[in-house]
């Protein structure tokens, strides 16, 4: 009943948008920007300036600054050449009456030094670092995306390679690798995580806290990482946030079904800009009407400021942070599934942040940069039997954990002669500091944990790339090489240890059809939630010799653009993974441990596992042309981990089939429709162990627990979801409004695995009553069992959403 009355509502909405009078808008609308040479930020004179699609179009001044004005609000796609150097696109630009689309381009100089010769570029990035693996998201498709809620991780979901995961999580499962394999850098700062309520030691989370009117692009490497981005086995996003307006102050305000938010920006002088947002969930309330047993509740803010000292000179600081409240709500216990989450889900609070500082020093054959920063998380998990604090011995879990890292990297990017070079170094200190008190039980046995834990160490590296292009630009060849290592212990202290070789090749068939391939051994440290885990005042997995996890990876593919904006792309990728920590307790590999609210990894472990992924990825992309827009992918892949048997099975992270659909038409008026269809194999799972059921166990654990010895032996259900959205827009001399309507999975899939619940006995109105039945009541107490049976705990329901955006 509750869910037809927030339909009713939705639909209530979409009346007040048909009513609004359309047509309100003027051909007023600008672009504007200036155009600069990538590697020495000088501006380049008369360069040519077009708007894709039309005859439209301008030259540069003599200090690169273009404008093009009397444009009709929507979006454009803009392509920037001069002779001696390779296009430069900016696509789906957004523009409005209310402010100018500020668009800077920075201009690659051609290898080829033949005056007469503009290089055409193609419709979609491709790195001569990064020839495959590399994916380019603009802002506008991240904003429109169905059932995206303008989150990047539920975005990213669209694309080949990554697993969809259960419970609506945003963990990012790429390419059969475990959510802590992933690093976020944001203007060149590396983030930890972008995600509220945090798994600690498995990165994730199920709401993203980046705000996406920062977001100009988004690259996402799901392989061939560059030599400067280290840590990762499975995927680095670079985030690249647009800079302040500088004509005036302007803002957003953003209200959805989930939060409310605020963005403010503008100059501050003639030589700064600013960008300063905050928001607030009350996505408690809506959890509170679905009767949902917990209630989660975040804040974050973002900030960037940017300072142009001069032409040879900038300055940028970048802010991030969160502030997480995740409580229970002990009135929605009414069922077997309320109950059971109740029973076994802490109260986590938790907050995070990461401060940094990005100086860039252009010279005539390249730049340097230096990038200061400071990320910090403090994480609380609190859990009481039967959630009665009354009494102290019913405390079951009492956590709180920090990490703290200050960073520092300099590099050194130069473009001499037909050779681009990067090289660098880079050092980090950190501090983890743990307060740990937990009753286990599991299995093979019960135990209680309790123990104070705190270090610091010092990470350090250096790195280097050489590339360059042949045979006319037809062959682009690149190598790199890396090198980790830190104080933490003597086996992870030498450089030579963590030799990181990489390599690059592309060559181009034809015009519109290249051949790419990379090969590299990539190393990650694993979570400090292993490297601090004590007893006895020692550090166990020290002393167990616990390693840099390494990655070998083999990517290659054909990519084939099209002249109508379009990509197809088939790769084909192995990963073989050594040193994954295999955890004693459970005896499984870390890369097994799903994402969930809490710790994972706090545990005794020896670097001993191996394991393998591979598969074929393909992707049809379409740029938005003749008002249509779309994604096709689909992926055939295996995950396998050894168990503690030394036999490759198949990973928590293995879905064999994964097929995204997505498909948008712009109409007239600034209506848009869009549809993403998702289908995904089901992932596999562990059964319950008998255990399970032992009062004693089921008294502390709460739920079930996994009988490791027939690890991942079943499936769950195949995964099917369909998301729909509408937008409307409407454009006014001084501001803009954006109204959406979006209904996440249609199909109302559920979408978890089946739970162990207790059989309690029900009362005259169907609901568990009491604690549950002790089939032996007559058994010694450590004999006793309860009984129990297997449901399915999922809460599948149709999403609807609504939204509204006002810019001015």
């Amino acid at each position: 009943m509750k869910l037809l009355h927030l339909t009713q509502l939705c639909k209530n909405w979409l009346l007040l948008i048909l009513l609004i009078p359309g047509g309100l808008f003027a051909q007023n609308g600008i672009i504007k920007g200036k155009i600069t040479d990538k590697a020495s930020n000088e501006p380049i004179p008369f360069a040519n300036v077009l708007l894709i699609g039309t005859d439209n179009g301008t030259t540069t001044d003599e200090n690169g600054i273009y404008e093009i004005s009397g444009l009709a609000p929507g979006l454009y796609s803009i392509r920037v050449s001069f002779v001696g150097y390779e296009d430069a696109n900016a696509f789906e630009i957004q523009v409005s009456n209310n402010k100018p689309a500020s668009i800077d381009l920075a201009l690659e100089s051609s290898s080829q030094k033949l005056d007469e010769v503009v290089i055409k570029a193609p419709p979609f990035k491709k790195t001569e670092e990064s020839p495959v693996s590399l994916r380019t998201i603009g802002v506008a498709e991240i904003q429109r995306n169905p059932g995206g809620n303008r989150d990047i991780s539920k975005v990213v979901q669209t694309l080949p390679g990554v697993t969809i995961t259960p419970a609506f999580r945003n963990d990012l499962i790429i390419r059969g690798g475990a959510p802590n394999e992933n690093r976020f850098f944001l203007d060149d700062v590396e983030v930890p995580n972008i995600n509220h309520f945090a798994t600690q030691g498995a990165s994730g989370g199920p709401v993203g806290m980046i705000n996406v009117n920062f977001i100009n692009e988004v690259d996402f490497f799901s392989g061939a990482f560059p030599a400067n981005r280290g840590n990762a086995v499975s995927s680095v996003f670079n985030f690249r946030q647009r800079d302040g307006r500088d004509d005036r102050i302007g803002g957003t305000f953003m209200v959805s079904a989930s939060d409310i938010g605020l963005t403010l920006e503008g100059p501050i002088g003639e030589k700064t800009t600013f960008l300063l947002s905050a928001r607030r969930s009350y996505l408690q309330f809506l959890f509170k009407i679905f009767e949902l047993p917990f209630l989660p509740i975040y804040n974050d803010f973002q900030a960037k400021v940017k300072i142009r000292l001069d032409k040879k000179n900038e300055l940028t600081f970048i802010g991030l942070g969160a502030y997480d409240q995740f409580e229970l709500n002990l009135d929605a216990n009414e069922t077997e599934e309320q109950q059971s989450l109740l029973d076994r889900l802490p109260e986590t609070p938790q907050w995070s942040y990461t401060n940094g500082l990005v100086y860039k020093h252009y010279r005539p054959n390249g730049y340097y940069t230096v990038v200061l920063s400071r990320n910090m998380l403090d994480n609380k998990a609190i859990k009481y039997y039967q959630n009665d604090r009354s009494r102290s011995e019913n405390l079951i879990l009492d956590y709180q954990s920090q990490e703290i890292e200050n960073k520092l990297r300099l590099e050194n990017t130069i473009r001499s002669g037909d050779y681009r070079i990067n090289f660098g170094l880079g050092y980090e200190y950190v501090r983890y500091n743990n307060r740990t008190f937990n009753r286990i039980f599991t299995a093979s046995g019960a135990q209680t944990v309790n123990y104070n834990s705190a270090f610091n160490f010092s990470k350090y590296s250096a790195f280097g790339q050489l590339s360059r292009k042949f045979v006319d630009n037809r062959l682009t060849l690149s190598a790199g090489i890396r090198a980790d290592g830190n104080s933490y212990s003597q086996e992870m202290s030498n450089l030579l240890e963590q030799l990181s070789p990489r390599f690059s090749a592309s060559y181009s068939l034809s015009k519109n059809l290249a051949l790419n391939f990379n090969t590299g051994i990539f190393y990650q440290l694993p979570p400090y939630t292993i490297l601090g885990y004590q007893q006895g005042g020692e550090f166990i997995n020290k002393n167990n010799g616990i390693k840099y996890i390494r990655n070998n990876q083999l990517v290659a593919g054909l990519e084939l653009n099209t002249n109508n904006n379009a990509r197809i792309t088939v790769e084909g990728f192995y990963k073989g993974y050594a040193n994954y920590p295999f955890l004693l307790r459970d005896s499984l590999t870390l890369a097994n441990l799903g994402g969930d609210f809490g710790v994972v990894g706090n545990e005794p472990a020896l670097p001993q596992s191996k394991g393998r992924s591979y598969g074929l990825e393909f992707l049809f992309q379409q740029r938005l042309f003749k008002g249509f827009y779309g994604i096709a992918a689909y992926t055939l892949g295996w995950s396998e981990f050894e168990d503690k048997n030394r036999v490759y099975v198949p990973s928590s992270w293995d879905a064999r089939h994964i097929l995204n659909l997505t498909l948008g038409k712009k109409l007239k008026k600034n209506w848009e429709l869009g549809i993403n269809w998702r289908f995904q194999s089901g992932l596999p799972r562990t059964p319950f162990s008998d255990n399970s059921a032992l009062v004693a166990n089921w008294n502390v654990n709460g739920r079930g627990i996994p009988d490791y010895n027939q690890l991942n032996t079943e499936r769950s259900e195949a995964i099917n979801f369909l998301d729909f959205r509408v937008d409307k827009k409407w454009f006014f001399p001084q501001w803009s409004l954006n109204l959406y309507f979006d209904i996440e999975n249609m199909f109302s899939t559920s979408v978890a695995s089946p739970e162990l619940f207790l059989d309690r006995p029900l009362d005259a109105d169907g609901r568990p009553i009491g604690s549950g039945v002790i089939l032996n009541p007559d058994a010694a107490a450590e004999q006793q069992r309860y009984r129990t049976k297997i449901l399915d705990n999922g809460t599948g329901r149709a999403l609807p959403s609504i939204g509204l955006m006002i810019e001015w």
